[in-house]
């Protein structure tokens, strides 16, 4: 889970942005009459193709064989052999019992 960052309501240095852009960004949003904002659309409406490339793109793609959540009892003594070799030991769990089962 993320962090939730906090929103900035005045400049504040070292956030990766000068306060030139912070004060154009200001004066951008202060620019917007009420008639520009009743004439905006949607980024989607406006920009169909490239809405839908992100809305593609956004994630890791999807698995030919998504593994299944489930609970499974072990003896104490196989956990600490598999946790002993590191990160990945579901992996290796899975991959043991692959190979006991005779599937690939």
């Amino acid at each position: 889970m993320t962090a939730r960052k906090k929103l900035l309501t005045r400049f504040e240095p070292g956030h990766g942005f000068s306060r030139q852009d912070w004060d154009e960004v200001e004066a951008a949003e202060a620019s917007f009459t009420d008639e520009d904002l009743k004439a905006a659309r949607p980024f989607a409406e406006v920009f169909p193709d490239l809405a839908e490339s992100l809305r593609r793109s956004r994630g890791r793609p999807k698995s030919d064989s998504p593994k299944v959540s489930t609970t499974i009892r072990l003896s104490q003594s196989v956990l600490d052999h598999f946790k002993a070799g590191g990160p990945g030991w579901q992996t290796r769990i899975d991959e043991a019992l692959k190979k006991a089962a005779g599937i690939k």
